[in-house]
């Protein structure tokens, strides 16, 4: 005989799970116990909220799911905004919630809600465990489908009874490698012809082609066509950014000077785009054709609608669509002479005395090494990180572009560090962000992680502060004040440090990174040049005229 919990536990091994992130309540008191006495490390957080970040920062990383674990009811609701984001960022992770026991109901109605049905519309997949037996089969189904294209989250609830029953032992249900099918051959010849044709081709990397099994092949497409490229805000890596066919990011959906490039090009090749991010480009009547190349079909909308598509596993299916067109794409480099001048003006006054982001792009790039990770908490600073930040490596800037969610930042950073202990991982984030979830500091020191935290103050929910004023409406409602960020660092047994002069700025985060452990460097951000680039100098820059 055999305990449910046990069971799952061992269902859960059986996945290659090796560690477990949340807070449990007494209705997971069983799977704590079997937790305690498997392979498995449980690690305890100080919200529900940061679990799941951490765990589907996982599974963002590693392509495995993470997991997550929480009591029934308010423990269950927490994840919500976790289930969300990996939901719309593509994440694999399995969220495991407790339960009264539903084989009988000594305790009525406390504290129950319906978390199954709660979650479904979050979810790829929501269950509730119902018998001992079912176990092996639902755990197996759990990570096959949390995993499988297009990846997400994944909820099972196991309830206390269930979980403390025994039954006779059941076999576990062996994993087996899944190959995706690749595109069609019509579909490969039709696209081959659109991009030897083409007078003007552009490629753009979207969220899916950073997938970690999918980077090396993105990346010998682009060194086989020579075709120019930009990104979107999660497609950031896919490709070195050093390479001299890096064209930019669209970190913004119209008028940024990437989109000279975008506007002029007779044809884009769609890669691993996702229309969950904000759109990188709006596509019109008069525009360039499209050609979406991804895992699934293009989800049309009123500013994407492609005009061909290349459906199948994206690394073998480039592959092939590469063999039909090296070196014979005569036009292949025609917008590449727009790249200096694009580059130049986003990286304009990045070196001035003040604490611009232009300013603090530049000097964290200078501090953080090829391998080095970014996790963006979201704010203003965002668009500035999209924009200048040159990434060298697929998956060192960690941000989310899709539910866009606050507070996420320490989080992702704090799973970045535990995956990848030697390389320097930083967390960015504004005073708004970083206040949703700070209790996570004391998380981060007990796992003596090795994690800096630039904490970029404002005093404001900065973003919609600037829309506000964009808007012409009054300065109102946008405003706060803060602790002393150094002390209360320290509380946590944190190191802290404010920057009181931009000179100051990249030897603090030197220091911070050189002295190891857990530090958070605080400085102001000037954000004037919100307005002055990003609305008036773009406002400027009209569509080039398209050439014939």
């Amino acid at each position: 005989m055999t305990k449910g919990s046990d069971l799952f536990v061992a269902a859960l091994e059986n996945e290659g799970v090796d560690r477990i992130f949340g807070i449990p309540g007494e209705e997971n008191l069983d799977i704590v116990e079997s937790i305690r006495r498997s392979s498995i490390q449980l690690i305890l957080t100080r919200h529900e909220q940061a679990a799941a970040f951490m765990a589907a920062t996982y599974g963002r990383l590693t392509g495995k799911a993470g997991v997550c674990i929480t009591t029934l009811g308010p423990g269950a609701l927490n994840l919500t905004t976790g289930a969300a984001y990996a939901l719309l960022g593509a994440m694999p992770m399995i969220m495991i919630t407790g339960q009264k026991g539903i084989l009988s109901s000594r305790q009525a109605r406390f504290q129950i809600v319906d978390i199954v049905a709660a979650m479904k519309p979050l979810t790829k997949l929501s269950r509730q465990i119902v018998s001992p037996k079912m176990i092996p089969s639902l755990v197996r189904e759990a990570f096959r489908v949390a995993q499988e294209e297009r990846p997400g989250p994944v909820h099972l609830e196991l309830p206390e009874d269930i979980a403390a029953a025994e039954c006779e032992s059941v076999a576990l249900v062996p994993t087996h490698p899944v190959e995706l099918p690749t595109a069609s051959a019509d579909a490969l010849d039709r696209a081959a012809r659109m991009i030897m044709e083409a007078n003007r081709p552009l490629l753009m990397f979207g969220a899916a082609a950073s997938r970690p099994r999918v980077t090396p092949d993105v990346a010998q497409f682009v060194l086989r066509t020579q075709i120019p490229y930009f990104t979107t805000q999660m497609g950031k890596g896919t490709v070195p950014g050093g390479t001299e066919l890096y064209m930019g990011t669209a970190a913004l959906s119209e008028r940024d000077y990437v989109h000279e490039a975008i506007e002029q090009a007779d044809l884009i090749i769609t890669i691993g785009h996702d229309t969950v991010e904000k759109p990188p480009f709006i596509m019109g009547a008069n525009g360039p054709k499209v050609i979406h190349v991804g895992y699934h079909s293009a989800d049309v909308e009123q500013v994407y609608f492609p005009q061909a598509e290349i459906v199948g596993d994206l690394g073998p299916s480039l592959a092939l669509l590469a063999d039909r067109v090296e070196g014979k794409i005569p036009n292949a480099q025609a917008l590449l002479p727009l790249r200096e001048g694009i580059l130049s003006r986003i990286a304009a006054r990045g070196t001035e005395d003040r604490f611009t982001p232009q300013r603090i792009v530049h000097d964290v790039r200078a501090v953080m090494p090829a391998d080095g990770i970014l996790a963006l908490d979201n704010g203003m600073y965002k668009i500035w990180f999209a924009r200048n930040y040159r990434t060298r490596m697929a998956n060192t800037l960690l941000l989310d572009n899709a539910l866009a969610t606050m507070g996420a930042g320490l989080p992702s950073a704090m799973m970045a560090s535990l995956l990848y202990p030697t390389r320097r991982v930083m967390a960015i984030c504004g005073d708004g962000g970083f206040m949703m979830n700070s209790q996570e500091l004391e998380t981060s020191v007990r796992l003596k992680l090795n994690l800096v935290i630039l904490l970029l103050e404002d005093h404001a929910y900065g973003m919609i502060r600037w829309k506000q004023a964009v808007d012409e409406f009054p300065d109102f409602g946008m405003t706060f004040g803060n602790p002393d960020f150094v002390k209360y660092a320290e509380a946590y047994g944190a190191k802290g440090t404010r920057v009181a002069e931009i000179a100051d700025l990249r030897p603090a985060l030197e220091r911070a990174f050189t002295s190891g452990g857990v530090h958070l460097v605080v400085v102001p951000i000037d954000y004037s040049e919100n307005t002055r680039v990003l609305v008036d100098e773009l406002r400027e820059r009209l569509p080039a005229p398209r050439t014939p």
